[in-house]
This record gives structure tokens, sequence and C-alpha cells, in this order.
């Protein structure tokens, strides 16, 4: 494959949890030994749900590339950005928005669900409505040839291809390849409570956080519901503590905790304080790159200006046939 570029991006909601490094970060970590990546903070997207809630965007922001970087997203291997500094993005989305149907808008399986998820908002916007034009337009705008994604965001992607293909038609020429899927098996991470890991649900277990902090959240998650006493036979397929063991615990060890717990041997505080010391053993070197790097002024900021550079450069070949195209 001639064209190796990819592009992936994050709302910056603030600091990161384990569902985002099993989910997104461990991926990238892969793909950018294969890929030319470029990975971006995606602030603008962020006003599409917080438009009226703006100022916690920027320490977020911070926050998750602090996140990205003590994980290993490394910025002499990808270009790491911001996407409101490169301003290429909001004139690709002006210029694709004027050919995109309104139907392929509204049926995004996705815009009536998060209006019903955030009904508490506002979401009755034009941003909102056409976010997927601009999704569109921070992928195609690098021209890239895959896109890193779970099965669920094939849909979106979906969309992506339906814009680039229509502007390819109407202006009679191939300016943007169709970006293919780049699957990626995506565990499913639990939270305390036993719901899919998410600040927002307050189950989440932070990356950034300290040892005793995990600690503490790990010895209240829910075990099995089904096992009221100690003496009780335990079931791990339905506990929600262990689906982190399947993370964080090796096999063996693993292997030994499942006969102890079906067989009564040990108890669900016994078990997650197993638990909790292969978590906090596995994050401790990373918790304390990040320390280190928060301590660096002005790094997180200057990380995201030269990438934002080298971004714009690219994004700005692109908007050069794009204006041929369209005779401006």
């Amino acid at each position: 494959m001639s064209n190796k570029r990819i592009v992936s991006g994050m709302r910056p909601t603030g600091k990161l949890h384990l569902g985002h490094y099993h989910g997104v970060l461990s991926n990238w970590l892969k793909l950018q030994e294969e890929y030319e990546c470029f990975f971006f903070a995606a602030d603008w997207h962020s006003l599409t749900t917080e438009y009226d809630n703006t100022s916690a965007i920027k320490g977020n922001t911070r926050d998750m590339v602090l996140d990205w970087l003590a994980f290993g997203i490394d910025p002499e291997k990808s270009v790491i950005f911001e996407q409101s500094l490169v301003p290429q993005h909001a004139e690709l989305n002006l210029i694709l928005s004027m050919i995109t149907p309104v139907s392929w808008l509204e049926r995004n399986p996705t815009y009536k669900e998060m209006q019903e998820n955030l009904a508490s908002k506002d979401l009755q916007t034009f941003g909102f409505l056409g976010y997927p034009v601009l999704m569109c337009a921070d992928i195609i705008v690098y021209k890239a040839a895959r896109v890193p994604v779970g099965h669920d965001q094939l849909p979106h992607l979906e969309i992506t291809r339906e814009i680039a293909r229509r502007f390819n038609f109407i202006y009679q020429q191939e300016v943007f390849p169709e970006p293919e899927a780049l699957l990626t098996e995506t565990p499913k991470v639990l939270g305390l409570d036993g719901r899919k890991m998410s600040k927002s649900y307050g189950n989440a277990i932070f990356l950034s956080e300290t040892a005793e902090e995990t600690r503490k959240k790990l010895m209240s998650m829910v075990t099995d519901t089904q096992r009221p006493r100690r003496s009780d036979p335990g079931e791990p397929d339905r506990c929600v503590a262990f689906t982190l063991h399947s993370l964080y615990v090796p096999e063996e060890k693993r292997s030994e905790i499942v006969s102890s717990c079906r067989g009564a041997q040990i108890g669900c505080v016994e078990c997650k304080k197993v638990l909790a010391e292969y978590v906090v053993e596995t994050l401790a070197p990373l918790r304390a790159r990040r320390d280190e790097l928060a301590g660096q002024p002005g790094l997180v900021e200057d990380i995201l200006a030269e990438g934002s550079r080298k971004a714009a450069e690219q994004a700005a070949k692109t908007m050069k046939d794009v204006r041929d195209a369209i005779k401006l």
C-alpha cells in the first residue's frame, strides 16, 4: 500500500481512563510503528455539545495530550496536533457542507441516540447535525488511506466515504481517496459499577490518578452479585471485577484465582486486592512518566504548536487541490 497515512482524533474531555487506554491508546502505540500517523485533539468537536461551556476545553486538551505522551505516543514518530490550530479543517468543512445532503446527516445512527442521552442539552443546532461533515474534513484533508475504527464506528466512516465520493463526482476529479476502515479490536472495559467505563458515569479509573486512589476504587468494584457470602462458590464469568483480571493479571495467576473462586477458597475482597496490585504495578512507570512530563512548563503547548504546523502544511496542499477542482 503506497499511502500509509492514517488519521485519528479524540475529543478533549479531560484525563483519560483505562477504557481509553485499552480502547484507543494501545492501538495508536502499534499504529505509529507502521503508519504515518496524524493524531489530533478534536477541540472543535467539543463545541458540538459543550458550546455553552467552553472554559474547560483548553485544560482538558493539555491533560489528554499529557496522557498520550506518558503512554508512549511519540511526537518524533507521529504528528500530534490541535484541530483548532489547523484552519484548513474548518475551510474544508464549509465546502463539504455545501454538497452534503441533509438526509445523509439525519440518518446518522448516533444523531438521535446522542440527543436522547444528552437530553439536558439543547442539541438542535446546525453544528451538531453537521458534525459528520467536520469529521469527514478531519480525515480527507490529509488524504488518509486508513482510519482506525471499531465495528460500531463503521457507519460514521461510510458517511465520510460517501462525501468524498460525491465531491469527486461533482467536480470530476479524483481529489480525495475514499478512506478505508482499519478495524481495531478493542476489549470491553467495564467501570466500577458494571457499566461501560465512562467519566460521565463516575465509574472510571483514570490513568493519571494515584496508586492509592486506584486501590480504593478497585476495592469498591462490583463483583459476583450472586455470591452473597464468602463461603459461597463464586463464578468469575459473571464477576465485573474479573473483566479487569483478564487485562492485568497473568494467565497462571488468573487460572489459580478462577479455581479458588469457584471453590470458595478466596473471597472477593482478597481477589480485588490481588487485582489492585497488578493494575497499580502496570501503571506505575507510565504515571511516573506523566508526572515528569507535567513538570515541564510549555511542553504540551510546544508539541501541539509544532505538530499543528506540520499538519497545516499537509492540509494546505490538499486545499490547493480542492480550490483548483472547484475553480475558486
